[in-house]
């Protein structure tokens, strides 16, 4: 599977750890909310680059109807 994800300013707490809400979707168009704890740059990458894109997030907009759909199923 291959999707494409983007930050949100959105951070929740799953198991005490905080997260950050990523917002995307897989090749063929499925929405999809991801909930990473971190994200971390291999050695040979640009790190300053990395950096300055990560301060780059997006208003969560999917959150709340995943929330719904998700019900008791997940705790946040």
């Amino acid at each position: 599977m291959k999707m494409t994800i983007e930050s949100t300013t959105k951070i929740v707490k799953v198991d005490g750890i905080d997260c950050r809400v990523w917002e995307g979707e897989t090749e063929r168009g499925v929405k999809v909310i991801c909930i990473i704890p971190g994200v971390a740059v291999a050695d040979e990458q640009d790190v300053p680059q990395f950096e300055a894109e990560w301060q780059e997030h997006l208003v969560p907009h999917l959150l709340t109807e995943f929330l719904g759909l998700m019900g008791s199923r997940m705790r946040l």
